[in-house]
């Protein structure tokens, strides 16, 4: 095997896949899945990895590999982070496209702390050609490549077959994921990040408990109010959440639903007079209402150390409902829980009867830099990075999903559950606001998520919110990259 690894094992610091803090939810000025945490990343991982995805199905789907020579020849050079899936997946996955190309040398670099290994190089000129880092990120490092426009476009990747099957790369990616601002961060419609692991996010709550009480998980808003009547009668909240940070994924999939499509890009590029719209509005008043139902205790435990109690409160039967990413069993895997507690999953209700229910899923992407001496083989090896084959081996040896058709079906138990959410009429949600030149004193998470813990407790009100959103907006409107 001609796979040259280049591996450092970093034994500080936290995994990283683009997300803040597990309790401290999103830094979205990343202008992308800014809304995610290391601690989330890890955890959505390490449940994944609990998945009996991509055994003998991946592995017969992978016989599909042509024999012949492909006629690609070369050293590509690989660096993607090491997360909470492992190196394993990397390397056979780099091993494979080596067996299926043998004038291809892999050089594979994967680490904690991705950024410490190839800055350096990078900065006296000597690029990877392929790099595995979502936007996000502590380190801010696809930001600046995206903000230097320094990435290579990767939409005529997406015309190419797959290798070894008859389907081009677009058409086997589910629709939405190269479709958005992060894949497209441009809005020239072309497409320079890649997606690739994603975790969907929704509210979970105790399906036990409904069945027991022989309730029905509300398809509305006005449904939940009035079950949040019925909870209340038993003494038990409608409500909670890990803390703030959370509401990002929560509150874009809410936009989506009350705003549209073309009105929700106007309002993550802080559009003037978009927050005054009634539609707008109507996601406000949501929230504002849904503060009312929360758990009292809930802000108080809103923080990096106590969110668990938070997510507790699921398990015990003190809240209904809370946003999370399935990153959640894991955390919770070994708490106690009430007799009969089976983990439920739903995306957000609907703002209307019969209309859309969004559910926002965060992913990883893998993108080119401009400076990859080896452009052709960097597309062809991501190319392959969607073939069956690949995807057992991610799934088989990491537990990483990618968002490709025929995936759920190799997916059983919480995972089938979880990562069928879109197969079943969710609208998957994945854009998030616009990245600005810094500006003092204010970013997405201080505006737009963090107030949530003043409505719950009532330090503030929703016209103090919507006052803080339109001020904030024109600033970093201003700062517009």
């Amino acid at each position: 095997m001609k796979l040259k690894r280049v591996l450092s094992v970093v034994m500080a610091g936290a995994m990283v896949m683009g997300m803040t803090a597990c309790g401290g939810g999103s830094s979205s000025e990343s202008g992308g899945s800014a809304a995610a945490s290391d601690a989330k990343s890890s955890a959505v991982e390490s449940e994944a990895a609990g998945s009996e995805a991509g055994g003998s199905e991946a592995e017969a789907a992978g016989s599909e590999a042509p024999a012949e020579s492909t006629g690609l020849s070369g050293t590509l050079k690989v660096a993607a982070v090491e997360t909470a899936y492992g190196q394993d997946m990397w390397k056979e996955v780099c091993a494979a496209f080596e067996a299926a190309n043998e004038g291809v040398t892999v050089e594979l670099t994967i680490d904690k702390k991705l950024e410490d290994i190839i800055s350096p190089e990078m900065k006296s000129g000597v690029f990877p050609d392929v790099i595995m880092r979502a936007v996000g990120a502590e380190s801010g490092l696809t930001e600046t490549f995206v903000k230097d426009n320094n990435l290579i476009d990767l939409t005529d990747v997406l015309a190419m077959n797959v290798p070894g099957e008859s389907v081009t790369v677009g058409d086997k990616i589910l629709p939405g994921f190269v479709e958005n601002s992060i894949t497209n961060p441009y809005g020239d419609g072309k497409t320079y990040l890649m997606p690739m692991f994603y975790g969907p996010c929704g509210l979970f709550y105790n399906q036990g408990l409904f069945t027991e009480k022989g309730w029905e998980v509300p398809a509305t808003w006005d449904a939940m109010w009035e079950l949040g009547e019925t909870a209340k009668a038993e003494g038990i909240a409608l409500f909670t959440y890990p803390t703030a940070g959370y509401f990002d994924a929560f509150l874009y999939a809410l936009l989506h639903e009350s705003m549209g499509n073309d009105k929700f890009q106007e309002a993550l590029k802080y559009g003037e007079g978009i927050w005054d719209t009634p539609e707008a509005q109507a996601a406000f008043d949501i929230v504002e209402k849904l503060a009312s139902y929360t758990e009292s205790t809930t802000p108080a435990n809103a923080n990096d150390n106590d969110f668990r109690k938070n997510q507790q409160l699921i398990l015990d039967n003190k809240a209904l409902f809370m946003p999370n990413g399935n990153w959640v069993i894991g955390e919770m895997a070994d708490a106690p829980r009430a007799d009969g507690f089976e983990w439920g999953f739903t995306a957000l209700p609907a703002v209307t009867d019969g209309g859309e229910r969004a559910s926002y899923s965060f992913f990883e992407q893998i993108w080119m830099p401009a400076g990859a001496e080896n452009q052709d083989l960097g597309k062809a090896f991501i190319a392959f990075l969607y073939s069956d084959e690949a995807a057992g081996i991610f799934a088989e040896k990491g537990g990483a999903v990618q968002p490709i058709t025929g995936m759920t079906d190799k997916l059983d138990g919480d995972n089938k559950l979880y990562y069928s959410i879109y197969d079943t009429g969710a609208v998957a949600v994945m854009d998030a606001f616009a990245t600005t030149d810094p500006v003092e004193g204010i970013t997405a998470r201080s505006t737009f998520f963090d107030p949530i813990n003043s409505l719950v407790t009532g330090d503030k009100t929703k016209d103090d919110w919507v006052n803080q959103i339109k001020s904030d907006s024109d600033a970093l409107r201003a700062a517009l990259k």
